[in-house]
């Protein structure tokens, strides 16, 4: 059949007659389904490349200033992507596409505006000579991003379009406080980062009063939104795409999130008592008023509110409040 390509291409690709505009999508969403029909390759074929061109840039340059931004930015091109080549243009997943990239293009911007501006990413000062490091990291990365993906990758490869139900509306709301927190916080740090008369301190201004780390609550919280907004349209296997907002909450908690910003934290100020006294008032993820908080026993905090010992690890145990 491959002999006659030329004279029956439209037929083959399954394309609509010469005049309907709607040709690229038949022809995108032809790609796609080839692969698999609820795109877990594809997005994960894309994601691969993309980390690796990153990746080398990298290896080769030792410039990790894109770091972040390639991560966000991945979210933005696979839900564009996944939209285009299904091509059905449901309001539920054009909603839920425009989310994911406002979120992805916010963060991505932001953090690679913030490394210009103040330098090299400590994270990398172990792993620039050292290419076996540093390609755990972008495999890592590239997991990261094709995991948390899941939910809206499914949503934009569905058939599936029943109307609005609640869990849309309260998915997007999720969406909006979350993404809400997240930028006020990322913003809040910045400005106190950059006063002068701040130089050597800890940031407990505007929600970091509330919360030790608040940006990583609104991350957590906006993603789990869009879980949320996608479980309308899930049906049986579908639902284990609960795996990615359950994936990135595990990876702030335990992994690269949390854990190391106290680390961090406590060797810098921990021998401080203004510092000491703000770990012990402060929630570590869920924002609640310090007056609130210093006062709930240790057993409510460590169930509920995720004040992990692991997070106390190189907390100066002598001079720890009760």
């Amino acid at each position: 059949m491959h002999r006659y390509l030329p004279l029956s291409l439209s037929s083959l690709l399954l394309l609509p007659p010469r005049g309907d505009k709607y040709g690229l999508s038949f022809l995108l969403g032809g790609m796609g389904t080839v692969l698999d029909s609820h795109f877990l390759a594809l997005t994960a074929i894309v994601t691969v490349g993309y980390q690796f061109l990153f990746f080398v840039v990298t290896a080769l340059l030792k410039f990790d200033k894109v770091t972040d931004f390639a991560g966000s930015t991945n979210f933005v091109i696979l839900a564009i992507l996944t939209l285009v080549v299904k091509g059905s243009w449901h309001f539920r997943q054009i909603v839920l596409t425009i989310l994911v990239a406002l979120w992805g293009l916010r963060l991505g911007v932001f953090l690679l505006m913030r490394i210009l501006q103040w330098g090299e990413d400590r994270r990398f000062d172990e792993m620039r000579n050292n290419l076996g490091k540093l390609a755990v990291f972008w495999i890592f990365q590239a997991v990261w991003v094709w995991t948390v993906s899941l939910p809206l990758t499914i949503v934009n490869a569905s058939d599936r379009n029943p109307s609005i139900k609640p869990q849309d509306v309260i998915g997007w709301i999720m969406w909006s406080i979350g993404i809400s927190i997240e930028a006020t916080a990322d913003q809040q740090k910045l400005l106190f980062k950059n006063s002068p008369a701040n130089k050597g301190k800890w940031c407990n201004a505007g929600l970091w009063k509330y919360s030790r780390h608040p940006n990583y609550f609104g991350e957590i919280f906006l993603w789990w939104g869009i879980f949320v907004a996608s479980t309308s349209v899930l049906e049986g296997a579908e639902w284990l795409v609960v795996f990615g907002p359950i994936f990135l909450t595990l990876l702030l908690l335990f992994v690269s999130g949390i854990p190391l910003l106290e680390e961090s934290a406590d060797k810098r100020f921990g021998s401080m008592a203004e510092y000491r006294i703000y770990k012990n008032i402060t929630s570590p993820l869920v924002p609640l008023p310090p007056a609130v908080y210093g006062r709930l026993p240790a057993w409510f905090k460590v169930a509920f509110l995720f004040e992990f010992p692991l997070y106390s690890r190189s907390f100066p145990h002598e001079g720890r409040l009760n």
